[in-house]
């Protein structure tokens, strides 16, 4: 077998293994926040699966794309060039995945969260609190009497 040979095993052995690797950590450890995100576990459940599967069509379905090279691999050092190119191309579209999806999830989390607060609206003010600090008020409210008011009887001691 040639180095071009080569270099297509060693590209797909690299590229599988980094797709599946990288499958099985998103859905392991994207668990926790799909469940926030939709807040329903049986849901984030069928999207984790889902999402598992489209990120396997789209990167294996790239990596079959990406695999033909059009030049000449004259030596081993040339398909080790070849092969970095390739594999780092994986890598940087199996990043730009993730990020796409953390990103549209976050999105349709603050969505849901906005749509949660709108439902409960806000409580009335049960009292005023006084300022604290700048300028005082110009007729400040008299403090209420500790004791009994002037020409009332102070009430009988308990027995």
């Amino acid at each position: 077998m040639d180095a071009k040979v080569w270099m297509y095993l060693a590209y797909l052995t690299v590229s599988i293994g980094l797709t599946v690797w990288v499958a099985r950590a998103l859905s392991r450890n994207g668990l926790v926040f799909l469940e926030d995100v939709f807040a329903d576990k049986r849901l984030a459940d069928a999207v984790n699966s889902l999402l598992v599967v489209g990120f396997y069509l789209l990167n294996l379905g790239y990596v079959t794309v990406a695999m033909k090279e059009t030049d000449p691999v004259g030596d081993t050092s040339q398909a080790l060039e070849q092969l970095s190119m390739k594999v780092g191309l994986v890598l940087l579209v199996l990043g730009a995945l993730h990020f796409f999806n953390v990103f549209a999830l976050g999105r349709y989390r603050r969505g849901r969260l906005r749509q949660q607060a709108a439902a409960h609206p806000p409580l009335a003010p049960v009292g005023y609190l006084l300022p604290q600090g700048g300028p005082r008020p110009v007729n400040p409210p008299a403090p209420a009497p500790a004791g009994p008011t002037p020409g009332q009887t102070p009430p009988a001691p308990p027995r």
